[in-house]
């Protein structure tokens, strides 16, 4: 008999396993999928100690089911609002809806309680389940908070407030199915990466489409977090460390000078020795140029907004993203969240003076310069140690090429770490006009607290014009279809209409603003497609008309005869397309739309 207790994480569980086809010779044995895991190796350690007893009244759902399981949304929110019944330091919050109409939702732990709101203590940001198959950070965080709130740990409230999101996906969450993820090793029922909406959470921090995305930024404008932690589990390859992490390029290329030093200092060094006398073994998170070859190394890379760690850098927010390595059992991984979340509070509260410092530093920045474009370094920057799994290659049947068998084991490997270099970058405007048109992208710079003016009267202006050239459409990623291309500008007179608005760079949030809205950054709105309008050209005209307008601007402009006869020479498609070649006079004759290609914000220089 299935306990009553399961019946919601199950209940999910099998409804996917029902809808799953089953063909021939496959059977849908959970056993048998995670039987493909690599071997696991045996671990404990001091953290074990923070597990409750099966007789504790404030056992969580996950310590109850021995980390086999984790609990659903309802299960989770009714465990923490009888956790916050019973603890004068916890509150429980909402913050928005998911696109399913879900309730968004956090827990505030404060030794000051204070209904007005007028103490502003510093706070210390976590979610979980972001990716809500990465779901350690939710299990660990309900243990931490019991451990707060009923006076076991206590103190690490003295200096910061936590604010603790258990589910930031709710949506994918209530998707649980053993095939979610299957390199993943454990819990049984984990959701999906993604929302509701098939978007992915963590590419969303720019173009903010999500309800959810809305609500974590309206909640970190509202909070002004000191730090700002993301909890992960990864994928990739396996290896000797259990808790590893990292901040945008791991520090190297962040716009947040100041922050970086904080991170890649005071912080890495406390949470570091705290993990290891915990019994954890961290790392930063070891992304490789090829895992299938490993010995190529690990890279480093340059973020833009779109990313959690990328967002924080750009708005001056010291941000972590923790990675729990997929390959460790569910509860070593639970464990290990729940130490790293301890150690970063520490951290913040032990430095918390340098941290306020560091990120006021930041603020007072303006660069005049962004880059936009990165590529990867020919040599390394340097070359580490690093605890991998032992493996060994074999020939697959399958695949027909050498693949990767690991052995259980740790050995010791050499690795290089290979960064990048800035190889295209634009100079800052003092200035970015958004006509009044453009209410979505209004509508965005409200979303991210970037301030701006808006004019009552329309108003001409000398302005740069950006043309993008070759447009081209790229694949579909995160929902949208992603747009490149090639830039020209030009200082032309133009008339902005009354409701336009005024977006300075010289402001805190100048730096997200140029990401957003200088074209050839890797987020910008154009390149996530926010323009289909520069794609689209004007109809043709009638063909007896066209056709005596070409030939008069034959006779009168030698020059572009010239080039009309060399595209024909050179383009034997073209040549051999009436429409084309009308269509070609057309574009050229003052008679095109004006519009193509045109990137609808102007640059005040």
């Amino acid at each position: 008999m299935i306990p009553s207790h399961h019946l919601n994480s199950l209940l999910g569980l099998v409804i996917v396993l029902c809808l799953v086809p089953m063909k021939q010779g496959i059977a849908a044995d959970l056993t048998t999928i995670r039987a493909e895991l690599p071997p696991v190796a045996l671990w404990s350690g001091a953290s074990e100690a923070l597990i409750a007893q099966p007789d504790d009244a404030w056992i969580t759902p996950a310590e109850r089911d021995d980390f086999k399981f984790t609990p659903s949304y309802q299960e989770t929110r009714q465990w923490l609002e009888r956790l916050v019944e019973a603890s004068p330091s916890l509150s429980l919050h909402s913050f928005g809806h998911s696109a399913e109409g879900r309730e968004l939702f956090y827990i505030k732990a404060t030794p000051v309680r204070d209904d007005k709101g007028d103490v502003q203590r510093p706070v210390v940001l976590i979610q979980a389940g972001i990716h809500s198959h990465e779901i350690d950070g939710k299990d660990a965080g309900l243990m931490l908070l019991r451990d707060i709130g009923l006076g076991k740990k206590s103190d690490l409230i003295d200096v910061v407030d936590l604010v603790f999101v258990p589910i930031y996906n709710v949506d994918g969450h209530e998707r649980p199915s053993a095939f979610n993820a299957a390199h993943l090793r454990g819990p049984a029922n984990h959701g999906t990466r993604d929302t509701a909406q098939s978007i992915n959470l963590n590419r969303d921090y720019a173009k903010a489409e999500a309800p959810e995305t809305r609500a974590m930024l309206a909640l970190i404008q509202e909070l002004d977090p000191v730090l700002y932690i993301d909890v992960h589990v990864s994928d990739g390859f396996d290896h000797g460390y259990d808790v590893t992490y990292t901040y945008a390029a791991w520090g190297r290329y962040m716009h947040s000078k100041a922050i970086a030093d904080w991170l890649n200092g005071p912080f890495e060094a406390g949470v570091n020795a705290f993990l290891r006398s915990q019994g954890h073994n961290p790392h930063f998170y070891p992304s490789a140029i090829d895992y299938h070859e490993i010995e190529k190394g690990l890279r480093v890379s340059g973020e833009g907004p779109r990313w959690s760690t990328g967002y924080g850098d750009h708005i001056r927010m010291p941000t972590v993203l923790v990675e729990m390595h997929n390959l460790k059992p569910y509860r070593q991984r639970v464990l290990g969240a729940y130490s790293m979340m301890e150690g970063a509070l520490r951290a913040a509260a032990t430095h918390l003076d340098i941290l306020q410092s560091s990120i006021e530093q930041d603020r007072q920045r303006r660069p005049d310069s962004l880059v936009v474009r990165w590529e990867r370094d020919e040599q390394p920057m340097e070359t580490i140690p690093f605890k991998g799994m032992a493996f060994e290659r074999y020939e697959s049947a399958v695949s027909g090429a050498k693949e990767i068998r690991y052995l259980g084991h740790t050995e010791t490997w050499n690795l290089p770490v290979t960064g990048q270099h800035p190889v295209a970058e634009v100079k800052l405007p003092q200035a970015w006009w958004i006509p009044a048109s453009e209410r979505k992208v209004i509508a965005l710079m409200d979303a991210h607290g970037i301030l701006y003016e808006t004019i009552d009267s329309a108003i001409e202006l000398e302005l740069d014009t950006i043309t993008m050239h070759e447009l081209k459409l790229g694949p579909v990623y995160d929902t949208r279809v992603q747009v490149s291309g090639n830039a020209s500008h030009a200082v032309t007179k133009v008339r902005m209409p009354a409701g336009s608005v005024r977006v300075s760079a010289d402001q805190t949030l100048g730096l997200l603003a140029a990401s957003l809205l200088e074209p050839e950054a890797m987020d910008s709105l154009f390149s996530w497609g926010f323009f289909p309008q520069m794609h689209q050209k004007a109809g043709n005209m009638e063909r007896f008309i066209a056709v005596s307008l070409a030939e008069s601007m034959l006779e009168q402009d030698p020059e572009l005869r010239d080039s009309f006869e060399t595209e024909l020479a050179k383009n034997p498609e073209f040549a051999a397309d009436p429409k084309a070649r009308l269509r070609w006079f057309q574009d050229r004759s003052g008679y095109g739309n004006d519009g193509y290609g045109v990137y609808p914000i102007k640059r005040e220089l």
